[in-house]
């Protein structure tokens, strides 16, 4: 065995270690728990990014068996890159909670839990048999119930605890069944020995009449489902804000990404189940767009930031759908980064907005108070053409600087899209923002756009490289994620027409500035009662607690009469 094949062993082991020794040391001064907590941490995430130079350095992957059927850890490019994300994650978090909790009941516990958290979550990117797995899978929810319900006299804090560590179980069934299944055809737990199997014989071992990749795929897609808070089994997320503000940073910068994970582990699953990737893409699809609707549509910071996450979450499945499966952990990567520092900062935040004076500061507000000339906007003929031409020759020109050969595939196309639609609604934004010089101001904009796409571009480009450097593995995931040409043109087409068209109208009715009707019409009522209920998830499901409640009851009562 390599220094490298020793370090997810280490990686794990280090904050296992924190919390037996700050159980077992008498430590009486607080501050000696969180030195001693963070310290651990910060070995871990140094270990982490020892690790993952050693495997860039020699990137061969290897299975370190611990000599019985469980306990394996797997170092492969997926492992060395979330090793070092969560170790980094947490370590911020740590320092972060050492005055945040500092006036908390059961400081000393609060770091236990959250070393055993980090240790959990690094065991389970390192599992290398689906046992492993299955054990790290199933101690995240139950350690994150503890961490969400670390203040014992707030009923919603455990009351929402309570929520998610069901949801999570849910999630955990579908994951045993398809080790249950794995087992039974493959006789292993091993990963690396089933995935190598799966490939030579995809068909061997029928389930109900279908594939076993197809029945195994689907269930790893209902347990990332549940985790990464996908339509409908996402109304946990945005209510566990009454946790402690670490635990809500490390919760959605890092286990809620879990899903993303899952769906990279499997993927020489997925390779053969290409009608599960299109379920994947779909339920991200509807999970983003409300997500995104819904965040925007919050008046509490933490609440929105948590529907923030959903659309992420969203995103994230989106990519996974269309084959981009490297992309995903990097979106995973970098949106557990922001996300994290959103949510550690948002106490600040708001603090800083109560110091505001609420006065909008419109036209009349500018010219009056601050006395400032009135802004102006370019022509809206002008600025529509810059919308829909500029983004689309940036996100061209930069996925043909890094290969011509991408553009060609169907989830790249989709991909592009999203970027275009996004890039779109930047350039928009700066249209109704109104500036002194609107020309200035478009060119930085759009400069900033050039920059941004082009470096996101490269850096993602490597990324897919490194995760991924069999291209004939790459090829196989974007060929499942495709649909038939022909339907795929039509749609193109069709979204094309459409996307134009809508802006279009959009820039012609900020410019035309007509009032609107004080009375707003039932469509807009309804899709107010809608967004504001908040698609009437949480109703239903309201709704049937009470239905099984009602039911339980009436079992007792005639229970009684046997």
């Amino acid at each position: 065995m390599s220094i490298g094949g020793l370090m997810p062993s280490c990686i794990v082991a280090v904050p296992m270690l924190s919390a037996l020794l700050i159980t077992l040391v008498p430590l009486r001064a607080r501050r000696g728990v969180a030195r001693l907590s963070v310290g651990m941490s910060a070995v871990a995430f140094f270990l982490s990014a020892a690790s993952l130079v050693l495997y860039a350095a020699n990137p061969h992957p290897e299975w370190i068996s611990s000599g019985e059927a469980w306990g394996s850890l797997y170092l492969d490019p997926l492992e060395s890159v979330m090793a070092l994300a969560v170790a980094g994650i947490s370590l911020v978090v740590h320092v972060y909670a050492v005055r945040y909790m500092a006036d908390e009941p059961g400081y000393a516990r609060f770091y236990i839990l959250l070393d055993l958290m980090t240790g959990t979550i690094l065991l389970m990117v390192a599992a290398g048999d689906l046992i492993t797995l299955l054990i790290a899978w199933h101690l995240v929810g139950v350690l994150l119930y503890f961490l969400l319900g670390h203040d014992l006299e707030r009923p919603a804090a455990q009351r929402y605890a309570f929520w998610t560590f069901f949801t999570y179980r849910i999630g955990d069934l579908p994951l045993t069944l398809a080790a249950v299944l794995l087992y039974k055809a493959y006789g292993t737990f091993s990963l690396p020995v089933l995935f190598e199997r799966i490939a030579a014989t995809p068909d061997a071992y029928p389930v109900f009449g279908m594939p076993l990749p197809v029945a195994v795929g689907l269930l790893v897609a209902l347990a990332a489902f549940a985790r990464s808070a996908q339509f409908p089994l996402h109304t946990w997320l945005p209510y566990t804000m009454e946790g402690p503000t670490p635990v809500s940073a490390l919760m959605h910068a890092g286990i809620v990404n879990a899903g993303g994970f899952l769906i990279n582990r499997f993927a020489a699953v997925f390779i053969h189940a290409g009608g599960v990737l299109h379920l994947v893409f779909a339920v991200g699809l509807v999970t983003a767009v409300m997500g995104s609707i819904l965040m925007l549509t919050q008046n509490d910071i933490k609440k929105s930031l948590g529907y923030s996450t959903m659309g992420q979450m969203g995103f994230m499945f989106v990519e996974c759908g269309v084959g981009a499966f490297s992309l995903a952990i990097y979106h995973l990567i970098a949106h557990g980064l922001f996300k994290g520092t959103l949510f550690l900062d948002a106490g600040s935040m708001i603090g800083e907005a109560r110091k505001q004076d609420g006065v909008p500061h419109d036209d009349v507000y500018t010219f009056v108070v601050e006395r400032k000339p009135v802004a102006s906007r370019l022509p809206w003929m002008l600025a529509a053409v810059v919308t829909v031409v500029v983004p689309f020759l940036v996100l061209g020109l930069s996925r043909w600087l890094v290969g011509g050969e991408f553009v060609g595939q169907q989830g790249a196309v989709i991909l592009l899209f999203f970027g275009w639609a996004t890039g779109a609604q930047l350039l928009f934004a700066t249209y109704r923002l109104r500036a002194e010089n609107p020309w200035r101001t478009m060119a930085m904009i759009i400069l900033s756009l050039i920059i941004v796409v082009a470096g996101y571009t490269l850096i993602e480009h490597a990324f897919d490289l490194f995760m991924y450097p069999d291209r004939t593995i790459r090829e196989q995931i974007y060929s499942a994620a495709s649909i038939p040409l022909s339907t795929f043109d039509a749609l193109v087409a069709i979204l094309t027409v459409t996307i134009v068209v809508g802006w279009l109208a959009t820039y012609y009715a900020a410019a035309s500035g007509r009032p609107r009707s004080a009375d707003p019409s039932p469509a807009r009522l309804a899709l107010y009662s809608l967004i504001s209920r908040e698609f009437y998830a949480a109703d239903v499901y309201a709704l049937f607690a009470q239905a099984v409640l009602s039911m339980s009851r009436r079992m007792n009562v005639w229970s009684r009469w046997l």
